[in-house]
């Protein structure tokens, strides 16, 4: 069972001398439903798990089970599905505060196909639009924005109006503070065409100092996919620091001012590789908070990654400090570290 935490005891609440969030995000929130047997068609599924989802809730999760005070700008259904959201944000000890109903739109429902180690379809019901793309630039706690230590936002937040809006508002408030991050989060099935999406993601970049993504994502964000090639056309694009996820082929980072990492990824057998890359998120915000090398964050937050990834569960397997030291300190052993 989870400890429950009420990450507002700590919150920051805009009074002269509050102390700010480690992390702020805004994004994508909902349900996930994921079958509990693997390798089976989901028109064949019987039973079902169901767990907080959404890549920005998944990331606040990550962040605040590595001790980071965490809070979430969204919004769900006014509905039962949305209040069983609320009781899981604060039982994971995720400030939710800012995570409002609508009335006219049902809480987001995405269900999981499972063929491990590689398939894993995802099947969204966000239509006729999902509420956290309903967050507005009015109701935009802007202080506690500019005040955290980390802002995190996604590319999936500037799909649609008038999250577009509140979302690229967040960012010129937060004027290139660091660490601002630009999770690049390309869903093909949220946008038009890439064609609509890229200078979008290029006005977010200017007001970005950290850039993540996978290949395609880097791809959509700047026509680069090779990935020295990407992260160099983010760093171009405004960035201070850019990551490239490659899959089985590890992480690339390259920094505006020079340095290089690539770390390879941590063989696990995989379960359910859908949020791995949040726990990753969730990981690297930890260590760039924690001032560690490059290098060491990377490793750090692949470890995340791939604990998450050999479990079923996204937001409850999120991954605690002592799970990564030790699953790092076994791979070091196995010489790779």
């Amino acid at each position: 069972m989870r400890e429950r935490r009420d990450a507002r005891e700590t919150s920051y609440d805009g009074t002269p001398g509050a102390e700010a969030y480690d992390l702020v995000v805004m994004g994508r929130l909902g349900v996930d439903l994921y079958p509990l047997r693997t390798g089976v068609p989901l028109a064949e599924v019987e039973t079902f798990g169901r767990f907080l989802g959404g890549s920005a809730a998944n990331v606040a999760v990550a962040a605040a089970r590595l001790g980071r005070r965490t809070a979430l700008m969204s919004r769900t259904g006014d509905d039962p599905f949305g209040a069983y959201l609320h009781e899981e944000l604060r039982a994971f000890g995720v400030d939710d505060r800012w995570v409002t109903p609508v009335a006219a739109y049902q809480t987001p429902l995405t269900f999981c196909e499972m063929f491990p180690p590689d398939d894993f379809p995802l099947h969204f019901y966000r239509r006729p639009k999902a509420p956290d793309l309903e967050i507005r630039p009015e109701e935009l706690d802007l202080p506690a924005i500019a005040a955290a230590r980390v802002f995190w936002m996604t590319g999936t937040g500037l799909s649609e109006e008038p999250s577009r809006t509140a979302t690229l508002t967040a960012l010129a408030h937060r004027s290139r503070r660091p660490v601002t991050v630009f999770d690049l989060d390309w869903r093909p099935m949220f946008w038009p065409d890439r064609e609509s999406a890229r200078p979008l993601y290029r006005e977010a970049l200017r007001h970005a100092t950290v850039a993540v993504g996978n290949r395609e994502e880097c791809e959509v964000a700047t026509g680069e996919r090779e990935p020295y090639a990407a992260a160099r056309a983010l760093l171009a694009a405004g960035v201070e620091l850019a990551v490239v996820k490659q899959g089985p082929e590890g992480v690339l980072a390259m920094t505006a001012d020079g340095r290089t990492a690539k770390v390879p990824p941590i063989p696990v057998e995989v379960v359910n590789g859908l949020g791995a890359g949040d726990a990753f998120g969730g990981a690297l915000c930890h260590g760039l908070l924690a001032g560690w090398e490059l290098e060491r964050v990377l490793r750090y937050a692949g470890g995340a990654g791939a604990l998450v990834a050999s479990r079923l569960a996204c937001s409850s397997a999120m991954p605690r400090p002592e799970e990564i030291d030790a699953l790092l300190e076994n791979d070091g052993e196995k010489g790779g570290g």
